[in-house]
């Protein structure tokens, strides 16, 4: 588990450095665009294995191996960080350098979503872990669903928010 983890934190790592230089050097509209694009797909990545973690996490209980989740919660909340932290210059170059406060808009509106469904990813472990440790408790089940049917309509909401910005840079091709 550890070897995944520390391969996302020397990603960041690596790609805040990138990026840093990227700034330095353009402010070009479609290399943000990009850029943003690619932190997106960073995002979607660290989900992915922040639930492979939380999956492998689960497997240890009873006696959970909190140690381990603990370091895989502590670089996946790094790496979101990192993302978020790029994603908010990303917006301020496009509100301000680029005078595209409609691209800085959905960007906002994104990062709001985003926090959601971390917050809704966390409630849907914390819910998981409960229905494992107490089976025959009425009602774990039902929360499950509802959390999950909850993170369904946070995603459908992102895919709006980025399709609207899809349509909306190329407008400006």
């Amino acid at each position: 588990m550890t070897e995944k983890h520390m391969t996302l934190s020397s990603l960041r790592k690596l790609n805040s450095s990138i990026f840093q230089q990227f700034i330095m050097v353009s402010t070009d509209f479609k290399g943000l665009i990009q850029r943003f694009y690619h932190l997106q797909s960073e995002r979607v990545e660290t989900y992915r294995l922040f639930d492979e973690g939380h999956e492998a996490y689960l497997r240890t209980g009873p006696h959970y191996d909190f140690d381990h989740y603990k370091q895989l919660v502590h670089e996946i909340t790094q790496a979101f960080c990192g993302i978020s932290k790029e994603v908010l210059d990303i917006k301020g170059m496009l509100h301000h350098e680029l005078n595209r406060p409609d691209l800085s808009e959905h960007i906002e509106k994104l990062q709001s979503k985003e926090k959601q469904k971390l917050e809704l990813t966390a409630k849907l472990q914390l819910a998981r872990q409960r229905a494992q440790d107490h089976p025959e408790e009425e009602g774990c089940q039902e929360k499950i669903q509802e959390i999950k049917h909850d993170i369904i309509k946070n995603k459908e909401a992102i895919s709006e928010i980025m399709q609207d910005f899809k349509y909306d840079s190329e407008e400006s091709d």
